[in-house]
């Protein structure tokens, strides 16, 4: 895969939203310090709407007395950076309109890289907040179409089967593998494809795996990046139903 830059801390000019998503940004504002961070993708620009002091989320909650409840909905990972790219990069996004469901999609980067190549995309997630911060980064990277969708994978509702499913760093918590698992049969389309993009440590990725491999074809990447922390390999998969 081609690296690509990544650039933080983007000024905006909050009056260029549209009024919906104007009102949801200072709704936010209210609660919590924000920024905007930008994401290169192609000849695209993806801005992605964030909280810009991290104590805010945590109220005072030590992140690693236990990693389960990190809100890892805040940060842009470098999964879903690599995801981004890969997904933006699908030629059938640009062959026919075809519909994506992003799972647990936090900032939101890889469903909007994939809408901004033209593919119809849902993003989801668990909390109400989270979706208002996707739908300011949707208006705001000139996007107009996402869906955003409050979705509890223990608790899934019917919906109308996808062609893409994809997903950065959702695999951190093993109770959870089942229940996508179940989510991913239930929403994929028999052509369909599944993406993971998952750093190379995630423990429960290969749990999952073995899980899915009864049903799916699988098939791996993997992407190099040098960051402030040293260099991160991320793997990338994707699963396709057997025949």
């Amino acid at each position: 895969m081609e690296n690509r830059r990544f650039a933080a801390v983007v000024p905006m000019d909050i009056r260029n939203l549209p009024e919906e998503e104007r009102c949801i940004y200072n709704r936010i504002k209210k609660q919590y310090s924000l920024t905007f961070d930008k994401l290169k993708v192609g000849e695209k620009t993806i801005r992605l709407l964030k909280t810009a002091d991290l104590e805010e989320v945590l109220a005072g909650r030590d992140p690693f007395a236990d990693v389960a409840e990190f809100p890892f909905w805040i940060r842009l990972w470098e999964a879903a950076m690599v995801l981004s790219y890969l997904l933006s990069s699908l030629p059938q996004a640009k062959e026919k309109k075809q519909t994506l469901l992003e799972l647990g999609a936090g900032l939101g980067a890889p469903g909007l890289a994939a809408a901004s190549a033209g593919f119809d995309v849902t993003l989801s997630d668990y909390e109400d907040i989270i979706l208002d911060f996707e739908r300011v980064s949707s208006a705001a990277s000139g996007l107009t179409g996402v869906k955003t969708l409050l979705l509890d994978w223990l608790n899934p509702p019917d919906l109308q089967p996808f062609d893409v499913i994809a997903g950065a760093e959702i695999l951190f918590r093993e109770e959870f593998l089942q229940p996508i698992l179940s989510l991913v049969k239930s929403y994929l389309k028999p052509d369909g494809t599944l993406y993971l993009a998952h750093d190379i440590r995630r423990k429960s990725l290969s749990k999952f795996l073995e899980l899915a491999r009864e049903d799916f074809r699988i098939a791996v990447g993997k992407q190099v990046m040098n960051t402030s922390r040293g260099q991160v390999t991320i793997l990338v998969n994707s699963l396709k139903w057997k025949n």
